[in-house]
């Protein structure tokens, strides 16, 4: 029993920086090798978790020589757009033009219904408001409206609008981040004066935040008020 539950461990690490190593896509996002791959190596790490005859060297060799196989894999989608078609395929477009094209969706075995559904998911009801309707390779589907339908952006009103840039994390759940402070050019005194206002120390703070217009956010621990500058 001791020796099924370190065995488990030892695999859940392997798999765990094999998944790492492979990238960070969703599963929704995958590419089908990838997908296989994945599968492949559940299933190899599965049989020596269970069965404490087999070596645990047996799961673990097959699932590096899966993850070498998926590195070289993706070197030659990058390196090649030929092999790159091959093996990950090509996306399909399902409406051209506001037309659902009815050859494709035969194609893909993509039925009326499971295109509404696809185009709900992307928050679009009517058919008619949809100018393309793309299947990437990862199985996902990109709406492209047509212009009346899309919605408005300040471009549109020629408004160009201030510059955000994105939000740091200076502490969080008490703990100061060095090195968001650095790129900012700030340090823990800076940090500490900032937060003086709020009556909170930084080892108090849920969380802190800083955005490109130097407004910080912050919550202290264990209350349920929020304080914004």
């Amino acid at each position: 029993m001791l020796l099924t539950f370190f065995r488990a461990i030892i695999l859940y690490i392997i798999v765990l920086i094999v998944m790492r190593l492979m990238g960070k896509r969703e599963i929704s996002q995958m590419q089908p090798f990838e997908l296989a791959i994945s599968i492949m190596i559940a299933d190899l790490a599965t049989i020596p978790m269970s069965e404490i005859g087999i070596p645990i060297f047996n799961g673990i060799v097959p699932i590096l020589g899966l993850l070498v196989m998926h590195l070289v894999i993706s070197v030659i989608n990058i390196k090649s757009i030929s092999l790159r078609k091959f093996i990950c395929g090509k996306p399909s477009i399902l409406i051209y033009r506001g037309k659902i094209d009815e050859k494709v969706l035969k194609k893909e075995r993509f039925t009326i219904n499971e295109l509404q559904e696809r185009l709900r998911r992307n928050n679009i009801i009517n058919l008619g408001d949809v100018e393309y309707a793309i299947l990437e390779t990862s199985g996902e589907v990109t709406v492209i409206q047509k212009p009346e339908k899309r919605g408005t952006i300040p471009e549109d009103f020629n408004i160009v609008p201030e510059y955000e840039g994105i939000p740091y994390d200076l502490v969080i759940d008490g703990k100061v981040i060095t090195k968001n402070l650095e790129k900012l050019g700030k340090n823990e005194k800076w940090l500490e004066n900032q937060l003086k206002p709020f009556k909170m120390k930084p080892e108090e703070a849920l969380v802190v935040t800083i955005n490109g217009k130097n407004e910080i956010f912050c919550q202290k621990k264990e209350e349920k008020g929020n304080h914004k500058c």
